[in-house]
């Protein structure tokens, strides 16, 4: 819940801060392999957006979790709405997060964050929002 709450102020230091410092992420775009890269995406979002979380579900034990959630926001590139059902899956040591694996609809979210042609090849090649997320978050990544 911290997580998601803090997205939604955000709050990228404390999003960072749920994190253990080998913590993995991967969602439709991002492979990130420790808390730096992840922080780095964290603070690219809350700066570049504001993001409404709606948390339909959690479920956590001191070992695993998931949530399902809705983000809403208008994406920096072409500035179209997205409302983007998530479903989160996590693993925890020590009380951070160490792997979480975010899942929806690629498709559907590149329709809504592009539309046209490039939505159409976005939504169906990760290849192609990966690079994009990349270089996206490079000049993040290098702040950091």
């Amino acid at each position: 819940r911290r997580l998601f709450t803090s997205l939604q102020a955000r709050d990228h230091a404390v999003m960072a801060d749920c994190y253990a410092p080998s913590a993995t992420f991967r969602d439709i775009a991002f492979d990130l392999h420790d808390r730096r890269e992840i922080h780095a995406m964290w603070r690219m979002i809350c700066s570049t957006t504001t993001v409404t979380v709606t948390i339909e579900s959690i479920e956590a034990d001191d070992h695993a979790g998931r949530a399902r959630i809705v983000d809403d926001y208008t994406f920096s590139d072409t500035k179209r709405r997205v409302v983007n059902p998530i479903e989160s899956r996590f693993r925890f040591e020590n009380g951070r997060i160490v792997e979480q694996r975010d899942e929806c609809d690629a498709r559907r979210w590149a329709d809504q964050a592009f539309g046209g042609v490039k939505g159409w090849l976005a939504g169906r090649v990760r290849l192609l929002r990966a690079r994009a997320a990349a270089r996206k978050l490079q000049p993040y990544l290098t702040r950091s």
